[in-house]
């Protein structure tokens, strides 16, 4: 039987005579040996950081203390039979020497193999062995150095410096430190272990402790992912556990007497500790109230929730943070009885809430998604319909309401969902001619309550909503129909005392009479047809009256009819009629009768037939591909709504009356579009309905709506494609971010732009709508600019070599010549000529305007600012000139503005007299400004003013002054009434472009602050998302970036903002797990999940970049469940998802969208008979 090594007890007694010799430092050079490592003594030498006063030198203390509880742990122990293998090895292999050697070479003779194999297994063993008592760094896996000397050690090695052979290679695969490689430390010590202890610390993780392997995730064993303290399921469950209690650091409370006076007194505990009298039981009594479970704290906060909710029961903040605290609570609860309890508990609050306030829409909201979260969905529209009843004039709830109706796959019906929009339109239209009423019985009527004025526009954004929702399930003529038919109804109303009934009366007289509707050539408006209709009507009359009038004399003799006469007349009808019949009956039995053809022979003929037993489908996957690139290339073409023709001759032959049939289906009758007809009054819901019908088709035009608006934030998150405004952002985000580094396999979102503004028949439909609805909204520059950059398109697309001419001069000279006093036409016009470089045309069409301003009466004057400002951007975005003059003309411009002086063309530099007066003239119509501010008057004119004021002081005097006017501007409005108003947003992109102008002036770290500070208050803007990834990309680093996206993503999730971080992704090369994860946390959102953009920027991703099409699949599904509804999205598995998709599955696909009746224009046996 082998020696056993002598007890740590022996050794330290050996040791204790020298003990005054010589002793090592704490920290060792190299691992000691039997001999070595019991030799304590200190030298003068030690650092002055190791020295510790509670330090001792008696060894043999220690070790009995620890060889104490090592026996108490090694009887309860279950590894006792492992304790004496391990002895056994200890002795078998002594430690290694503290020097390394180098190692001998191998032998050549015939047994060198075996003695090299031996010495392999031995040193292996040694190895493992040494690791295992060391417990040092070499315990935390194989992958790390093996450089064993401590830095501030001043033992003599025999060599200046370590080559690190194994190095961790984790910090280049991820770019930092690995996860796993953090220090992970027992929370309490259950052996209260006073010193460190070789043999103990063996023992202690070998029984399970927490001081474990620090190894990779995969390469962790049983014991590892049970015992980790971060993320082993036992310290999990002992987190989560109810009755674990924690310590809460809470700040103290000042009682109101100590908050008036002029200095913060001592505790009364601080105070005896000061004069070193602490009591022992008011220190104990203060740590115990800071330590709570989670079971006390749930019942402290019930306690105080319910006495809130006594206190304050028509408060709706404090009862929606009582529901949302029992989410808490249902997050912390394993079992799904209990989470099933907690959310009936919460139901129980939110009705109470209900109770006590029952026109509450935030807390009804709530009931609402909660009952969608227990009860199915037969019973949740149940509930829907029955709160609607109760509500039918909130359009909040109804909005609700249809998303939900909208998105359940199961009930998912074109005409369902089509019915309840006209529920909600029809309940909404009676609740706005209700306050119509109670406004115009009103002592002021002249002023329009901001109530009625948000309840029109709700009813335009669900009318918008049905529109959208009929393109994008295919009938576009409908939309188109639907939108012509609100236009005329609610902007050109024929000015007559109507009631509804008769308003729809004669609305439906002009839909069925075949005159031009608005957006065709001719058109004229509702209320003029009806002029001209009625003019028309009385010229005949007079006619008619003349002609009587005109008549007289002898007429001759008549002979009055008889009944005899009648007789005979029908007599020789019936004869004629007998003879005809005869004749036919005559052709028939002379005509060759055809054999009719059976429809199982036709489909042979096609090559389909119907006993192989597969239902006639067709088998073939390219047949499909050419069936949906028809499908999609007939949804671009056909949109707009043909009309019915009475009297026309039948068909020649079959193929004509097949193209008859078609277009029969593409007519839209007034029954269509009556029940969604509903009456405008307000002038914000009108122009509001207007601007969306341009954006809507892929118009361009100027903000309307703040970007934090619902209406917005709605439009974006119903898009099938990306706007042409969004897609040259990320342009702009793709050049930045691939200037040094290649983009993923050169991935761009040009998949996702919208094909409208490419189409000339739609920019000409554009351009003759909004051309009529100048004659309802005169001088409204915004429109101007639309139905020019309308023009612009239909020309270029008709006719592209047209040169240095800008497309749309023949149209705004005929719009001045018809309006010459429209000073905002002028700069919109002049604005579009810059743009294709004319600049000195634009020069002349400005200054043609300012030379008028004075002869103009005093309301357009107000507009002036616009002009100046936009002159003054002109000149100073003008590439062809030097900065210098460039600079001198902007100046010149201001300075006229500011010094109020008559404008006169640019000669010469501004003079220092009128550059002066232009600085004191600025002051003083900035104090008027504020004056307005402060009442909350907040318009164009005001904003183009304090911009030309910023930009004459950076132009004058530096940036920083023109900082200053606009942080000025920014003090006199309130923090709340930022977010809101697009022309304070418009003010706060000004002034970060002036930051960016100024940015090696100001420092990059300036402008950043600025942006982050402008996404706090406007989240959804997605000029600030561009500059915030383009400038941190240049300031900060990349996880910083990320992080700062992923909060404003849980704070504020949008499709825009998500967008913008995929983009930065995608475009940075990201890696595809983390891209992938994007996806679904922005997917998994209750909102965003019904976002086809989104869906359809997955599905790509899979298959351009990831190249994964098993993932693409998955995704399309997940996607066609939530999206029902977008022809689009389905349309998207035949033409990109064919490879993976059987022709099978493909056939079925089809067979459900007829199921869920979206519109389809092809027939499967056209694209087969081409074929054959």
């Amino acid at each position: 039987m082998e020696q056993k090594p002598p007890s740590p007890a022996e050794n330290s007694a050996a040791a204790a005579p020298s003990s005054d010799e010589a002793k090592p430092s704490l920290f060792p050079l190299f691992p000691l040996t039997a001999s070595s490592s019991l030799q304590t003594t200190t030298t003068s030498s030690t650092p002055q950081w190791l020295s510790n006063t509670s330090f001792t030198t008696d060894i043999s203390v220690i070790n009995d203390v620890v060889a104490s509880q090592l026996n108490r742990e090694t009887m309860q122990s279950p590894l006792q039979d492992d304790n004496d293998e391990d002895e056994n090895r200890a002795q078998a292999n002594p430690v290694p020497s503290s020097r390394y050697e180098i190692l001998e070479s191998s032998e050549s003779d015939g047994g060198g193999r075996d003695r090299e194999r031996k010495k392999r297994k031995k040193r292996k063993k040694r190895k493992r062995d040494s690791s295992a008592e060391r417990g040092g760094f070499n315990a935390f896996g194989s992958r790390k150095s093996r450089v064993r000397a401590w830095v501030d050690s001043e033992a003599k090695v025999a060599k200046d410096y370590y080559i690190d052979s194994h190095g961790d290679r984790d910090n280049l695969a991820f770019g930092c430190i690995y996860r796993m490689d953090i220090a992970r430390y027992k929370p309490y010590n259950p052996l209260k272990l006073s010193g460190l202890h070789v043999r103990g610390l063996y023992w202690w993780n070998r029984s399970g402790s927490l001081l474990e392997r620090d190894g990779d995730v995969d390469a962790l064993d049983a014991k590892m992912k049970c015992a980790g303290r971060y993320w082993s399921g036992k310290y999990m469950a002992l987190e989560r556990h109810k009755s674990f209690k924690r310590i809460h650091l809470v700040a103290p409370k000042l009682s109101p007497v100590t908050m008036q006076d002029e200095f913060i007194p001592l505790s009364e505990s601080d105070a005896g500790a000061s004069h070193g009298a602490v009591d022992s039981d008011s220190v104990s009594k203060t740590s115990a109230s800071l330590e709570e479970s989670w079971e006390d704290e749930m019942l402290n906060k019930t306690r105080e929730f319910n006495k809130l909710t006594r206190e304050h029961p028509h408060d709706e903040k404090v009862w929606l943070a009582f529901a949302e605290f029992q989410d808490k609570v249902a997050g912390m609860q394993r079992q799904k009885g209990a989470r099933l309890q907690t959310l009936a508990k919460k139901i129980s609050i939110l009705e109470k809430a209900v109770e006590l306030n029952p026109d509450n829409e935030e807390i009804l909201l709530c009931l609402l998604k909660a009952y969608q979260m227990r009860d199915s969905s037969d019973v949740l529209i149940a509930r829907w319909e029955k709160i609607l009843l109760q509500h039918s004039g909130s359009y909040k709830l109804w909005r609700e309401f249809l998303h939900i109706v909208q998105r359940n796959f199961s009930r998912f019906k074109v005409s369902e969902v089509r019915k309840m929009y006209a529920h909600a339109i029809e309940a909404l239209s009676a609740s706005c001619s209700k306050h119509s009423r109670q406004v115009l019985q009103a002592a002021n009527p002249s002023s329009p309550d901001p109530v009625f004025v948000q309840l029109e526009l709700g009813l335009v954004d669900i009318f918008l909503s049905l529109c959208r929702f009929e393109w994008q399930t295919g009938y576009r003529e409908l939309a188109t129909a639907l939108f012509q038919a609100e236009i005329e109804f609610s902007l050109f109303c024929p000015p007559l005392l109507l009631t509804e009934q008769s308003k729809h009366r004669l609305f439906e007289h002009f839909w069925n009479s075949g005159g031009a509707r608005v957006g065709e050539e001719g058109a004229l408006g509702w209320s003029t047809w009806l002029e001209k209709e009625e003019e028309t009507r009385q010229r005949v009359m007079n006619e008619e009256l003349s002609r009587e009038n005109e008549g007289g004399g002898w007429t001759g003799w008549s002979e009055p009819w008889s009944k005899d006469n009648e007789g005979i007349a029908n007599v020789e009808h019936e004869t004629m009629n007998d003879v005809v019949m005869e004749d036919i009956q005559d052709e028939e039995e002379y005509t060759e009768v055809e054999p009719e053809v059976d429809t199982e022979d036709l489909l042979k003929m096609l090559g389909i037939d119907m006993n192989d037993g597969d239902g006639g489908e067709v088998n073939d996957t390219l047949t499909w591909i050419k069936w949906s690139k028809e499908e999609s290339s007939r949804d671009c073409d056909q949109w707009m709504p043909v009309r019915g023709k009475s009297g026309t001759t039948s068909p020649a032959n079959e193929a004509d009356k097949t193209d008859e049939d078609e277009q029969l289906l593409r007519v839209v009758l007034y029954e269509d579009v009556n029940e969604y007809l509903f009456s405008l009054s307000t002038t914000e819901a009108r122009l509001s309905l207007l601007s969306q019908f341009i954006d809507f088709y892929g118009g361009k035009m100027s903000q309307l709506f703040c970007s934090n608006s619902p209406t917005r934030a709605d439009n974006i998150l119903s898009l099938e494609d990306l706007p042409d405004s969004m897609l040259e952002k990320l342009k702009c985000i793709h050049e930045v971010l691939t200037k040094q580094q290649n983009s993923l396999a050169g991935f761009s979102f040009e998949f996702l732009s919208g094909s409208l503004s490419r189409n000339a028949d739609i920019m000409k439909f554009i351009r003759n709508a909004v051309l009529l609805c100048l004659t309802v909204f005169p001088r409204n520059y915004m429109l101007e600019e639309a139905v020019l950059i309308s023009e612009e398109l239909y020309v270029t697309k008709m006719n592209s070599s047209n040169g240095m001419i800008t497309p749309c001069r023949s149209l705004a000279k005929s719009l001045l010549k018809s309006d010459r006093q429209d000073l905002l036409l002028c700069g919109v016009y002049a604005r579009r000529e810059a743009t294709y470089g004319n600049i000195d045309h634009a020069r002349k069409v400005f200054d043609m305007a300012l030379l008028s301003v004075e002869a103009l009466p005093v309301e357009l004057q107000s507009n002036a600012p616009l002009l100046y400002f936009w002159y003054a951007e002109v000149e100073l975005a003008n590439n062809s000139a030097n900065d210098r003059e460039s600079s001198s003309r902007g100046i010149h411009i201001l300075s006229c503005l500011g010094s109020g002086t008559k404008y006169n063309p640019f000669k010469s530099q501004a003079s220092s007299l009128l550059l002066l007066r232009a600085h004191q003239g600025f002051k003083e119509k900035l104090r008027t400004v504020w004056s307005s501010w402060v009442r909350g008057i907040i318009n164009d004119q005001s904003v183009a003013l304090i911009c030309s004021a910023a930009l004459f002081e950076e132009l004058t005097t530096g940036w920083d002054a023109g900082i200053e006017v606009l942080n000025q501007a920014f003090s006199m409005v309130l923090p709340e009434r930022r977010s809101q108003g697009y022309q304070l947003e418009f003010l706060f992109n000004y002034y970060i472009k002036m930051l960016q102008r100024h940015q090696r002036q100001s420092s990059l770290m300036k402008v950043w602050e600025s942006i982050l500070h402008g996404l706090q208050i406007y989240p959804f803007s997605p000029e600030l998302l561009k500059d915030v990834v383009e400038v941190g990309h240049y300031y900060t680093t990349s996880n910083k970036l990320r992080r700062i996206l992923d909060d404003c993503s849980y704070k504020k999730p949008s499709v825009v903002l998500w967008l913008f971080a995929l983009s930065y992704e995608i475009f940075k090369g990201g890696s595809h797990h983390r891209i992938r994860g994007l996806f679904e946390k922005a997917l998994a959102n209750d909102k965003l999940c019904s976002s086809v953009l989104l869906w359809r920027c997955y599905i790509m991703f899979e298959m351009e970049i990831a190249h994964d099409p098993s993932a693409a699949r998955r995704a399309f599904f997940r996607a066609i469940h939530s999206c029902p509804w977008s022809k689009r999205l389905w349309l998207d598995g035949f033409l990109k998802l064919n490879s993976v998709l059987t022709a099978k599955e493909l056939s079925d696909l089809q067979e459900v969208m007829r199921d869920k009746e979206l519109n389809l224009r092809t027939d499967i046996y056209e694209i087969l008979l081409q074929q054959s």
